[in-house]
């Protein structure tokens, strides 16, 4: 494990800026501040501005992102608990929930009344997803034993829910060539204590889209709930479904659906920190309701698990979406989809590469060839950001409009070609395996302490301060 304390590059600006080893006991100019974090923005845009990242940055436009800065801004020191004094909150809230509940065919529901949550992100989604689902199962089925059954490839959040919240946690195997969940095996999986099962629109891995109809079938029949995670795909795919790619429905028009989430700071484009979850019935939304009546401080009460939150992301997640609207949000999906088939496009031009499942803006591939992870050693080296996937080991980029650019994809072609090549030369193991979960194949019992001493240096490394000199 030497040399994982710099894995990152943790402390890249100890010779730029001096080093804070306390709190100072005289404060610096504010203008000389603002100058230094301009100049570090400035060097940490350059990783994504050439269009070469998978995923984390799905806007890419500075202008855009100064407006929701701007937006934020007005409204950051603000308490989105307290909304007496902060009405924008509520009209914030209330609209990005309108406009998510509406994106996803809420008007579609019939017999129930529809509402949602804003969260703090993905995770923040499929946490408070699981416990409403926990609670309400626990008041209105008597579980006190309940589980949830997953495909593999569904978000590792679910298994974070399941050991945060006392869930049993069932795993369903995937089609390996199709990548997508086999119903008749969460059938298999689902008893008297199941609270919910999950289908992904799209996964992680892959991008691929799950059974979600025949899913929501199941649900009906067996009398569980079925969330959707669209966290990743929740604002992206509706418009891709407009434009006619084949996107088959997965949201409030399939009756099973119990509870959506999608992710306004991914394809909404909107800041960091937020991400909406949608229910078909209110009532599931109200057992996340969380409340202390006999606190000396007074009674406590909050709609999630999330108490103070500041107004300016909910101002941000709101900007993006009016500012942008469905013609917008069809135009960038348009050049996104295309930009991921012109690379895929680009991937079947090496016989030696596979592609993993049916790519939608999400594109995975692999190698029976080589170690793909070669691939990614020589990519990286003309400045790619891939994401690393494991079983099979492999590859995936998440086309956002930074890849939309003109050139990208002529370099992705140029430097594939040249990274393949390199990958069929090589007969040691690659630099990336170790990041990317590629655990050698010998290791069974040792693999939870190998992690966990690979997280305790990388966060030791991310929390600290550079060694005196």
């Amino acid at each position: 494990m030497a040399g994982m304390s710099d894995l990152f590059d943790a402390h890249p600006y100890q010779d730029r800026y001096p080093v804070q080893r306390g709190l100072p006991e005289q404060g610096r100019p504010k203008a000389e501040i603002l100058a230094e974090l301009r100049e570090m923005a400035a060097l940490e845009n350059q990783a994504w501005e050439t269009g070469q990242c998978s995923g984390t940055m799905y806007c890419g436009d500075l202008d855009h992102y100064a407006f929701l800065t701007e937006a934020f801004g007005l409204f950051a020191h603000q308490n989105a608990l307290q909304r007496d004094m902060c009405p924008s909150a509520t009209r914030f809230e209330g609209e990005i929930i309108a406009m998510a509940l509406d994106l996803m065919h809420a008007n579609a529901i019939e017999g129930t009344e529809p509402a949602g949550l804003v969260t703090s992100g993905g995770t923040g989604s499929i946490l408070q997803a699981m416990l409403s689902y926990r609670d309400h199962a626990r008041a209105t089925r008597g579980i006190t034993m309940p589980n949830i059954v997953k495909p593999e490839t569904a978000h590792p959040a679910f298994v974070k829910a399941a050991h945060l919240f006392g869930l049993e946690l069932r795993v369903v195997p995937v089609d390996p060539a199709t990548t997508l969940v086999d119903p008749a095996a969460m059938a298999a999986r689902i008893d008297e204590n199941t609270i919910a099962i999950i289908g992904s629109a799209g996964n992680y891995p892959y991008g691929t889209i799950d059974p979600i109809a025949d899913l929501s079938d199941l649900a009906l029949a067996r009398g569980v709930g079925l969330h959707v995670d669209g966290c990743l795909g929740g604002f992206i795919l509706p418009f891709g479904e407009e434009l006619g790619y084949a996107v088959p429905p997965f949201d409030f028009r399939l009756p099973g659906v119990t509870s959506i989430s999608a992710d306004t700071h991914k394809y909404g484009y909107g800041l960091k920190g937020t991400s909406s979850l949608l229910f078909r019935d209110k009532a599931l939304r109200n057992a996340a309701y969380f409340y202390v009546l006999d606190w000396s401080g007074g009674k406590y009460f909050s709609p999630g698990m999330e108490g103070s939150r500041s107004d300016g992301l909910l101002a941000s997640a709101w900007a993006s979406l009016v500012a942008t609207g469905r013609a917008g949000y069809r135009a960038h999906a348009q050049e996104i989809f295309a930009t991921c088939a012109a690379m895929v496009d680009v991937v079947r031009e090496h016989p030696q590469l596979r592609l993993v499942g049916s790519p939608t803006f999400v594109f995975a591939f692999t190698s029976d060839d080589f170690d793909i992870y070669h691939v990614a050693d020589r990519m990286k080296t003309r400045g790619w950001r891939f994401n690393g996937l494991q079983y099979p080991d492999g590859l995936h980029l998440a086309v956002t409009r930074p890849q939309t650019r003109d050139g990208v994809v002529d370099r992705f072609r140029t430097d594939l070609a040249d990274a393949v090549a390199y990958a069929q030369e090589q007969t040691g193991s690659a630099e990336s395996t170790a990041i990317y979960g590629g655990i050698p194949g010998g290791l069974t019992a040792d693999v939870s302490t190998f992690i966990e001493s690979v997280m305790e240096q990388i966060m030791d490394a991310h929390q600290s301060v550079p060694a005196p000199r």
